[in-house]
């Protein structure tokens, strides 16, 4: 769904990026924790090694300082930002993106740890009012309190939805097709709150060998599409046809494929129920009535895909994938994102395309599923956004410099 205005080489896009990351330097959070756990994070946090060389960096400080970032955001042409977690929560042993499930006796204090990023997160998106949509941070461990954060963070102001880890094997958690965590999407459902799920949250653990560190880039992105098909499967968009779901930092070409062997398995499946005589009858028994519809109208009707510094060849299928569907997003202020280079990220993706699927793309797409105001932003990005000009211009070559995959040769297969 594109809008149907027509652009002037001089009109200026309005880009929100809905892949960006940040979190609390690390003893900024104590304020954020309710009293009873102070000297417990004091005695934790005396002794924690930060393992991340960027959070110890100079410019770590992008993560937490607002005005740093609102300045570097503009000088990159982007206006407004769907903010995912980045640094090290209380008592967790890495990134919250990361870490495992924690077992019953880390629970308590990890949660306490989530809450206080929730707690600071609302502060810091209120410093930057209608330009920031922050994502909260769920344990899945207890269904029932993870809805109460979900009513609390909503009434705290935050509109980047709920991120839901993933719960890989060995998590000890039941699958997400599994109706234990309806009460979860029904509250999501209701409160138009965005389900988020973020590449790398699902992984299972694999070491620490070189093989295990390719093996892992390898995979993780298969391991964060699970969520799609089991949410489909399990039936939670039959039962909570408002929800939203939103695939973040996995890429979009793989999509269309996907969807196109979900349809596939799901129609093979429907239909050997009707011959009972087969081994395969008894595999989509059942399968109809939890779905309702097939993949691709779910995925038509409920979901999303934050496609950060989206690549050339993933712009070629963008009507497969649905043009009112996809986000662009430049990951700030990570290494693989596209700052300070998102202009050119931006045109390495996009030149070429019609302004309005560029627009949307860019921007709208993310204005309406975050709730951002574009009227408000449109004015900020008069003065700061891209040209229309200058992103179709073609980018002959990366920048010096720049480090995000975007800027990569290769990639042009994309099996997930």
């Amino acid at each position: 769904m594109t809008d149907a205005r027509t652009y002037a080489d001089t009109d200026r896009y309005t880009v929100i990026s809905a892949d960006c990351h940040a979190g609390a330097d690390l003893l900024d959070y104590r304020p954020y924790l309710a009293a009873r756990h102070h000297d417990a994070f004091d005695a934790w946090a005396a002794t924690y090694v930060n393992p991340y060389e960027d959070l110890l960096a100079d410019t770590a400080d992008r993560n937490w300082n607002s005005e740093r970032r609102v300045a570097e955001l503009e000088a990159d042409g982007i206006v407004a930002e769907v903010v995912f977690p980045n640094t090290i929560p209380p008592f967790f042993p890495s990134a919250s993106l990361m870490a495992p499930a924690p077992t019953r006796q880390e629970y308590e204090q990890r949660w306490a740890g989530l809450r206080a990023h929730n707690r600071w997160l609302a502060d810091f998106c209120a410093a930057a009012p209608g330009r920031r949509a922050g994502v909260f941070q769920i344990l899945l461990n207890d269904v029932e309190e993870a809805v109460r954060e979900v009513r609390r963070c909503v009434d705290a102001g935050l509109t980047g939805g709920v991120l839901v880890p993933g719960t890989p094997p060995g998590s000890g958690l039941p699958e997400l097709y599994s109706q234990t965590y309806d009460p979860l999407w029904a509250v999501c459902a209701e409160l138009g709150v965005p389900v988020n799920h973020h590449a790398g949250s699902a992984s299972p653990p694999l070491g620490d060998e070189p093989a295990a560190r390719a093996v892992f880039m390898v995979e993780t992105t298969w391991f964060s599409h699970r969520a799609l098909w089991h949410l489909m499967f399990g039936g939670a968009f039959r039962r909570h046809p408002e929800l939203k779901l939103v695939l973040t930092e996995q890429g979009s070409g793989w999509i269309p494929g996907v969807l196109a062997m979900l349809d596939y398995y799901h129609g093979r499946l429907v239909a050997a129920v009707a011959r009972r005589d087969t081994a395969e009858a008894k595999f989509g028994a059942g399968l109809s009535e939890a779905m309702g519809k097939g993949p691709s109208e779910v995925w038509r009707d409920n979901c999303f895909v934050g496609a950060s510094f989206m690549r050339p060849h993933e712009a070629a299928v963008r009507d497969r994938v649905g043009l009112d569907k996809i986000m662009w997003g430049s990951d700030y202020p990570h290494d693989e994102g596209t700052h300070p280079f998102s202009r050119e990220g931006l045109r390495a993706a996009y030149a070429g395309l019609p302004p309005a699927e560029v627009a949307a793309m860019a921007g709208g797409n993310a204005a309406r599923v975050y709730g951002f105001d574009l009227g408000r932003l449109d004015a900020i990005a008069a003065q700061v956004g891209p040209t229309v000009q200058e992103l179709a211009e073609p980018l002959e070559k990366a920048p010096a410099g720049a480090t995000s995959p975007v800027f990569a040769p290769g990639g042009q297969t994309r099996v997930w």
